[in-house]
């Protein structure tokens, strides 16, 4: 008994020891790995070899050339079925873009004659105006008019307007159709099982991924575009119609059913009006995810300010690429400020509306009429017109000139002294070793079925023969996530300690935010070529903002009761920060650093257009090629390395929470 005792009160410290010596162990295998000389490991267990594969990338690629020239359901084709859904988003698309951007069209290209012009530059201005107004007073008046003013200011007018026109009829779809499937969710449990892993694939798989099969079915054009637009936006809808069904009070519910209200009208009369507040918040996003793809969506045939992004890019034009990209910045701003306030707004009574529907009409009506006889009234005139592009390029072509060694040196040191030599690191790790590490993580966080899990997004990614572009992947990502983190966590303690200083921040990363990720590109390529560095720079600078972000909300909301037992203990400042609320902070840290691993990923395909040798390139190569089965898999590839971060870091952040509330 006395051994056994003894044995039970030394059994915590024998794991303890067994735990340490497993990891140390795996970084012993690791480090061997790096420093063995090429040839001792065995080839295949670098990367599997081709007969081993699973061949996932050709049965898909069979699979779409089926569809489209073989599959029909009895009265039509699926290729007749995909050109009917074209030719609808065609016409919705179209009459957008008479209304926005074009005006109404005979005939098509260069020999185009207008017939009728569109909404003049003063309507849009003072529509957008007087909703701000109604729905947020004057100070929204302001920002809103204000904003599409800018656009005419600085002459982004016509691309503006055929961006708007494509968000008017992207943001409906997607609305309506987030709508319909979170209701099917909502209803069947079944349905709602199906649904989430495939919501989740859809926010991790790289959007270009899912680009290429579009293409092959509805080819190239602004209608492709506008599909993968919503695809894209879609998800964060289906969520939030889920969660507001279900989070609807049951007093509602009930009295509903007292009422005697059938199944549809409980739905239609009852749930989704009482869910509207929660509603309106996926539709903001939606909007916001949709004003995201304007730049991706213009590499397969949207115009609008994405292409203007685009072709300054492809010409390394700072100045053209900046503007638009602020335009774009403008356009998110205003259009998400509106529809935050029209959530928030109480409606008054019916007949106020109406008037105030009316006085919208009748202002537009003399706005187009007085246009047909006044040009400075419907098109901004071009003599009143500014550009900051040249400003921009001079000032990127000043930082070259004096400070093109500096910033070379720099380039190069981290290059050669921590870039390089992890990037050979991670390159070097087996399958194998990277797969049982994971497996054993996830044992030990959430229990045998996250190791399963986590084992075989792993599997998955060594026998589709793209391990070692995925291990370059993870190296890019991963350092990216550390400088992200470096840099963010500490803005963050201070912005979550001061709220003068988080009112200035939450501005810089709100635009941040709300940059399109190819403006990243163009700066950073002026200063820095193209490259592995320059990838990080740019995939730093986009993915920064959830690192300040949870950081300063983690920071805030540590309840002050146990700041106010700190201080009457009688500890300083610095001890209430580093004893009390870091932390307590820490899940929520760990969500932020979370969303910055998502975000990085995000960036992959694009930092493919700078050079790097990852799974983004892999998916650009695809795209370029219109090689649906290649894409793909490198894409759901990208997605198993978001899958396998997420579960593991929210494994862990819910661990750390559940103990802070057990010691509370």
């Amino acid at each position: 008994m006395i051994a056994a005792v003894a044995l039970g009160d030394r059994s915590p410290d024998i794991k303890a020891f067994a735990l340490v010596a497993v990891w140390i162990g795996f970084a012993a295998l690791a480090l061997a790995s790096f420093a063995l000389p090429e040839g001792t490991i065995p080839a295949w267990m670098r990367e599997v070899p081709p007969q081993w594969r699973l061949g996932l990338d050709t049965a898909i690629s069979n699979f779409m050339k089926w569809l489209v020239n073989d599959a029909t359901f009895g009265l039509f084709t699926f290729r007749e079925a995909t050109r009917a859904i074209s030719d609808f988003l065609n016409v919705l698309l179209t009459t957008a873009t008479a209304i926005f951007s074009t005006g109404i069209l005979r005939g098509s290209g260069s020999t185009a004659i207008q017939l009728a012009p569109p909404l003049p530059w003063v309507a849009v201005v003072g529509i957008a105006a007087a909703l701000g107004y109604r729905f947020g007073g004057i100070r929204l008046a302001l920002l809103a008019g204000g904003a599409f003013l800018y656009l005419a200011v600085f002459g982004q007018w016509v691309s503006a307007m055929t961006t708007l026109a494509s968000i008017a009829i992207a943001v409906p779809l997607g609305v309506i159709g987030g709508i319909l499937f979170g209701i099917l969710g909502y209803r069947v449990p079944l349905a709602r099982r199906i649904l989430e892993p495939i919501l989740d694939l859809m926010q991790t798989v790289p959007i270009f991924a899912y680009l290429i099969p579009i293409l092959f079915l509805f080819g190239f054009g602004p209608v492709s575009a506008l599909i993968a637009t919503v695809i894209y936006a879609m998800p964060p809808m289906v969520r939030v119609t889920m969660t507001a069904l279900n989070a609807v009070p049951n007093e509602i519910v009930e009295y509903g059913t007292m009422a005697g209200t059938t199944r549809r009208q409980m739905l239609l009369k009852v749930m989704l009006p009482a869910a509207r507040p929660q509603l309106l918040v996926g539709v903001n996003q939606v909007i916001m995810l949709s004003l995201n793809m304007v730049i991706i969506a213009s590499m397969i045939g949207a115009g609008g300010l994405g292409y203007d992004v685009l072709t300054s890019l492809r010409r390394l034009d700072i100045g053209r690429g900046f503007e638009a990209g602020l335009a774009i910045v403008v356009l998110a701003i205003a259009l998400d400020r509106l529809s935050q306030a029209y959530a928030s707004w109480q409606r008054t009574a019916q007949g106020d509306e109406r008037r105030f529907a009316i006085a919208l009409l009748v202002f537009t009506a003399l706005a187009y009429i007085v246009g047909l006889f006044v040009p400075a009234v419907a098109i901004y005139p071009a003599s009143l017109e500014i550009s900051t592009a040249p400003w921009w390029g001079e000032a990127v072509k000043w930082i070259n000139i004096h400070f093109f060694d500096t910033l070379d040196a720099i380039k190069n040191a981290l290059l050669l002294n921590v870039l390089i030599p992890i990037k050979r690191f991670m390159v070097a790790q087996t399958w194998l070793l990277v797969t049982a590490a994971l497996a054993f993580t996830g044992w030990r966080l959430g229990g045998a079925r996250l190791s399963v899990l986590v084992a075989a997004l792993a599997l998955f990614i060594a026998f589709n023969g793209l391990w070692e572009k995925a291990m370059v992947s993870v190296y890019l990502v991963g350092i990216s996530v550390i400088v992200a983190s470096a840099i963010g966590i500490p803005l963050g303690i201070l912005g979550g300690l001061s709220d003068r200083f988080w009112r200035v921040l939450e501005a810089v990363i709100d635009t941040l935010q709300t940059l399109p990720s190819f403006v990243y590109l163009i700066p950073v390529v002026m200063l820095f070529r193209v490259g592995d560095f320059t990838a990080m720079i740019a995939i730093v600078l986009y993915a920064l903002a959830p690192a300040v972000r949870y950081t300063a909300h983690g920071i805030r909301n540590v309840q002050p009761t146990l700041i106010e037992a700190g201080t009457a203990a009688g500890s300083t400042p610095f001890q209430i920060l580093t004893k009390i609320r870091l932390p307590l902070a820490t899940p929520v840290i760990l969500l932020g650093i979370n969303q910055t691993i998502m975000l990085a990923l995000s960036m992959l395909v694009i930092t493919a257009l700078v050079g790097t040798r990852d799974l983004g390139q892999e998916v650009y190569i695809a795209l370029t090629k219109a090689d649906t089965g290649r894409g793909l898999v490198a894409g759901l590839c990208v997605a198993a390395i978001a899958i396998i971060a997420d579960r593991l870091i929210q494994t862990a952040a819910r661990q750390l929470a559940a103990r802070q509330e057990g010691h509370a």
